[in-house]
């Protein structure tokens, strides 16, 4: 067995790729049949490369979260007005008179299926960005994100670190308050239990909050050395030129009536001057790396079939309309190159290498 293929951690910036490709196809569509395509190779993809980590349990939170988005989306739908008279009533709801003053809206009255399956569309569709994200967070390790950050970013990466390690630190302390519960007896009733779980589960996941703010600041995460004047002014004009010529340049190249000079080339000179500045920013950031995650095939692998997927779902948005974006009126439709750019994602499956076994 080659050593790319043993037992390892695989880069967290790989997975982060690969599940941002995926989510980028899923904004390019509302079809569902290519998101929930999209949902089950996000799971598949999940189930078979996922460790033993606490993070890796986070994922099904990640799915409720999904449903609950879906199925808020379509009651907004019902409750701010199902249609009207624009498609087939489906049911027929008192409508609640409203102000004048509030133009444009309505308190329930008719609900179309029409509205309906446009709720549950755009629902499916914001629930699987939410599915692609929570699976990139159960395979990667959020802590080793920190050192594949740029230099110049490290206090951005610490706050981002922190923030993205919420959601697996309570899935983590559900577990174990859940265990010693299981080993007490106490109050039989549900809100007594409710509260015998609940106050524990975040208690501790802000005490371990806590412990790694505290770590971190005591190993000197975020800290920097002085730089000259001279240098900060021209790092703080470089980013400022960055930042403006990457918004003219989105917005040129969005807007087709716009200069063609002011699209690419001020994009291109947008870049550029972030990069520069970025490097320059770097240069006074003091950090060390000690076993820095290596880069192999799988990583590029995995990165490819993400980017791939991302890229079909782009196109297709643009060559097939119907598809992408399929007629409420009809059921929905599905080609074979949308089929295979969703599942595309799966070969993350199996070119990535078995996780690292935890020691017990």
């Amino acid at each position: 067995m080659s050593a790319a293929r043993l037992p390892r951690d695989l880069h967290p910036v790989a997975w982060w790729v690969w599940a941002l490709g995926l989510a980028t196809a899923a904004s390019f569509t509302t079809n569902p049949l290519v998101l929930l395509t999209l949902v089950a190779v996000a799971t598949l993809v999940v189930l078979a490369r996922r460790s033993a980590q606490p993070w890796a349990d986070a994922f099904r939170l990640y799915v409720v979260v999904a449903v609950v988005i879906v199925v808020m989306r379509v009651l907004f739908r019902v409750l701010l007005g199902g249609g009207g008279d624009l498609g087939t009533v489906l049911i027929d709801l008192p409508e609640v008179p409203l102000p004048d003053w509030v133009l444009g809206l309505h308190l329930l009255g008719p609900v179309t299926r029409e509205s309906v399956l446009a709720g549950l569309y755009d629902g499916l569709r914001l629930g699987t960005i939410v599915i692609c994200v929570g699976a990139a967070n159960a395979l990667a390790n959020p802590k080793r994100l920190l050192r594949s950050v740029p230099a110049a970013l490290h206090e951005v990466g610490t706050a981002l670190v922190v923030a993205v390690t919420v959601l697996p630190q309570l899935v983590d302390s559900a577990r174990r308050v859940r265990a010693a519960q299981a080993l007490r007896a106490g109050d039989t009733r549900r809100t007594g239990r409710l509260r015998r779980y609940l106050v524990p589960v975040l208690e501790d996941a802000l005490e371990r909050s806590l412990r790694l703010a505290a770590g971190m600041d005591t190993r000197g995460y975020g800290r920097s050395a002085g730089a000259p004047r001279t240098e900060r002014r021209v790092t703080g004009a470089l980013m400022l030129t960055g930042l403006c010529g990457v918004a003219v340049g989105v917005y040129a190249v969005l807007d087709h009536t716009a200069p063609r000079w002011l699209a690419t080339p001020m994009l291109v000179l947008g870049v550029v001057c972030a990069v520069a500045g970025l490097a320059l920013a770097g240069r006074r950031v003091g950090r060390t790396r000690y076993r820095p995650d290596p880069w192999r095939w799988p990583e590029l692998a995995v990165m490819a079939s993400g980017v791939a997927t991302g890229v079909v779902g782009w196109w297709v948005s643009g060559h097939q309309l119907v598809v992408a974006y399929p007629d409420l009126a009809s059921f929905p439709s599905v080609t074979l190159v949308a089929l295979v750019g969703a599942l595309l994602g799966l070969a993350a499956a199996a070119v990535a290498p078995e996780p690292r076994a935890v020691p017990a």
